[in-house]
């Protein structure tokens, strides 16, 4: 069983970047990624200092080859268990061993089941606004309604386009919310979704039940989020009344060595966001494997040498 100081659950924005900043603090770091990144769909992401436009598979290209370049372990596998220790166990792969556990698994997108909604998501259904509005401004634009927090979504994507209709779909709009929406210029269209309209693999519009198409140039929709949790309440860890892990400002986690980082603690969280989360929480972390080795020092000095136990790998 091999051992590290680290282990590090999802090799996305988040996990990478704590991995990088461990490694550079001389920790012995694994990285385990299951693959599949929430924002596989989406051709380029935007709102990132210097990578603004970049395909996100380049991002986590370059991110793998920085925290390989440091000698930091990558891969590519699934786990599939976690015991305090921390000994982590792998689909087809040898178990591992860590003194601390990052889990940057991230979050699932659910989605309304709507045909078309999702064969065109993170094309043009979309989801963040500050993500791809500029790219579909002064566009005609939908939003996908369902959703309690439709209404908002709306009101916000009227700042990228003049032209925005709300579909509530199976949702409902107060009194207020109509007024909110008319002082903005959102047209509302009543009436069930039925699907979205494509041609040529490209939006055309929004079908509803009755046969009629509203034409829209790119569709935005608030899914529900949904944490990848599992490893952290297997572990015990506690969730408030949303079903979020608690965690503090570093992503430390209410059990002793577990740390969260990214979409799996913040649904709001965008890819510089969850880097930074990523950084944040790897100096916290180390903070901690600090204070252990001092403890370790102090009883091993006092015990003398031929009593010091040896300790997992440190740098």
């Amino acid at each position: 069983m091999k051992d590290y100081d680290v282990a590090v659950v999802g090799g996305g924005a988040a996990g990478l970047s704590a991995a990088l900043v461990l490694l550079r603090a001389r920790r012995t770091v694994v990285v385990v990624d299951a693959g599949g990144p929430r924002n596989a769909p989406a051709a380029h992401l935007h709102g990132f200092l210097s990578r603004d436009g970049m395909a996100p598979r380049d991002l986590l290209a370059a991110g793998r080859a920085e925290v390989s370049g440091y000698g930091g372990r990558l891969i590519d596998g699934t786990v599939v268990g976690v015991k305090p220790g921390f000994h982590i166990w792998l689909a087809g792969a040898s178990p591992l061993r860590a003194r601390r556990i990052l889990v940057a698994t991230g979050l699932r997108d659910e989605l309304p089941d709507v045909p078309g909604v999702r064969e065109r998501w993170g094309r043009d259904l979309l989801h963040c606004p500050y993500c791809h509005g500029y790219e579909v401004r002064d566009r005609p634009l939908g939003v996908l309604g369902g959703t309690p927090e439709a209404v908002q979504h709306a009101l916000l994507v009227r700042q990228w386009s003049p032209d925005v209709i709300l579909f509530p779909h199976t949702g409902a709009v107060g009194p207020e919310q109509h007024e909110h929406l008319n002082a903005r210029g959102v047209r509302i269209v009543e009436g069930t979704v039925a699907r979205l309209v494509v041609d040529n693999d490209q939006l055309q519009g929004v079908e509803l039940d009755g046969g009629t198409v509203i034409a829209r140039a790119a569709v935005f929709v608030r899914p529900r989020f949904v944490p990848n949790a599992d490893l952290l309440t297997g572990l015990g860890c506690a969730v408030d009344e949303t079903g979020w892990v608690v965690h503090d400002p570093a992503g430390r986690t209410s059990v002793a060595g577990v740390w969260v980082a990214g979409n799996a603690a913040d649904p709001r969280a965008q890819v510089i966001s969850a880097a930074g989360q990523g950084s944040a929480a790897a100096i916290a972390l180390n903070a901690d494997l600090v204070d252990e080795d001092v403890k370790r020092a102090v009883a091993g000095h006092r015990a003398g040498p031929a009593a010091a136990a040896p300790a997992l790998p440190s740098g």
